[in-house]
């Protein structure tokens, strides 16, 4: 089970933006070799990384109004392209890759979680500002107002799509996962229905949280 707290979404419409979150449900995954052609493919479809982009400069906006420093903590999109713009996103494995790909090419932030280790509804929310997170290099809590993403145990991503945590990441065990795909002034369908087409799973469907 799935929540966004309305006072979120309110957040972004205090900065100007109407935010979107799609989940991906995928179940049965095969994992396997990565794909470079996937990334490959991805970086040339996606034009001039270096440019500016409207969907991310959204996102740095929200960010300010949680608190946080863009420029020192981008979002999860932004900090991916910035690494393809120089060449370094390395080909991990086929299901990573495909979320990769896909935020490269829309400039989407995506975060993957295992759903077996997820405990109760995950649900994004403000930070109170001791809940538990597990997270490399540093385990810190959040800050208050911050917005996380978080399960009954403590936070499984935090900066709202900056870093995910440990304790729920995709492994290469992971049969059963759900993709959050997340937006801002945006249609995000386009980007979920390639993440499906990329993902080798029995099913995999979209249920829109936002």
């Amino acid at each position: 089970m799935f929540a966004v707290a309305d006072d979120v979404l309110d957040l972004c419409r205090s900065v100007g933006h109407e935010a979107t979150v799609l989940a991906v449900l995928a179940d049965g995954l095969r994992n396997g070799p990565g794909d470079p052609a996937l990334l490959h493919d991805a970086v040339a479809a996606a034009g001039d990384l270096s440019a500016p982009h409207p969907h991310l400069e959204a996102w740095r906006d929200v960010y300010r109004a949680f608190g946080a420093k863009p420029q020192r903590t981008p979002c999860s999109a932004e900090a991916l392209r910035k690494r393809a713009a120089k060449g370094d996103v390395p080909s991990v494995n086929r299901i990573v890759d495909a979320y990769n790909a896909v935020s490269i090419r829309f400039a989407v932030p995506i975060g993957g979680e295992d759903r077996a280790a997820l405990v109760g509804t995950e649900r994004l929310v403000r930070a109170a500002g001791d809940e538990p997170f597990d997270g490399a290099p540093a385990d810190e809590p959040p800050k208050p107002g911050e917005v996380i993403w978080r399960d009954d145990i403590g936070v499984t991503c935090r900066r709202w799509n900056w870093r995910q945590g440990r304790r729920t990441a995709l492994t290469e065990a992971t049969t059963s996962a759900v993709f959050l795909l997340e937006g801002l002034d945006i249609d995000l369908r386009p980007a979920a229905e390639r993440l499906i087409s990329l993902l080798d799973a029995e099913s995999a469907t979209i249920e829109q949280l936002a």
